[in-house]
């Protein structure tokens, strides 16, 4: 769902870096506690951001300036909440679009705050909401990194509605139109991308449960995987 270079009007791009900063500046907080708190985490930070930039450099055309791709961020949402994830994803951003040109400099804060940001806080939702529900910790897991994807999408379509409403029926018809051109490619996205953030889990629950503790992942008895 990356918004290409230039393709937004500058008052949106200047209106979507004000709400994604004080998120960005939280997620440095509270990075750094982390590491200060338990060193040993980083390869796991550097692990949940390299999956989020393979993935999300797997793209797909779709609406016009704009692409369709998995997110990755479920899997570092489960693993350290959503605030992380807002400067892993904006590192990912950066790099995106500077060494790929994918997204761009001018429409980072309105990547980051759809993949980075409402992504992975209704992914958040979703996995507390199983566990509250008492779903196990994989179903849990696949549903917020399956809506967490879609959440994304759905933000990117609103974010180009908002630039560029329709004639006719403004907003509101713009989104459904975006929407709809995303949804074909974003759905089967967002499933295999559910699939590979549980496969992924299954093997850290398998080779680093160490970390996984210090983390209060549920451990592998308790999430049923």
């Amino acid at each position: 769902m990356h918004i290409a270079e230039g393709f937004l009007p500058l008052k949106w791009v200047i209106i979507w870096w004000a709400i994604y900063l004080p998120f960005l500046f939280a997620g440095m907080k509270k990075i750094h506690k982390l590491v200060a708190d338990a060193p040993e985490v980083k390869m796991m930070l550097g692990l949940s951001g390299a999956f989020v930039f393979v993935l999300s450099a797997l793209k797909l055309p779709s609406v016009t300036g704009s692409s369709s791709h998995p997110t990755g961020t479920g899997l570092g949402t489960a693993l350290f909440g959503p605030i992380v994830m807002s400067v892993l994803g904006f590192i990912v951003l950066l790099f995106q679009a500077l060494l790929l040109a994918h997204g761009g400099l001018t429409t980072l804060g309105a990547n980051g705050f759809s993949m980075a940001v409402a992504g992975p806080f209704v992914a958040y939702w979703i996995i507390q909401l199983g566990k509250r529900l008492g779903l196990s910790f994989r179903v849990s897991l696949f549903t917020g990194a399956l809506l967490g994807d879609l959440a994304t999408y759905s933000v990117t379509s609103f974010q180009l509605a908002l630039a560029f409403p329709a004639a006719t029926g403004g907003v509101a018809a713009s989104f459904l139109k975006f929407s709809s051109i995303f949804l074909v490619t974003q759905l089967p996205l967002a499933i295999s991308e559910a699939i590979l953030t549980v496969i992924v889990m299954n093997l850290l629950f398998k080779y680093n449960t160490q970390v996984l503790k210090l983390l209060k992942v549920p451990f592998r008895e308790e999430a049923n995987l």
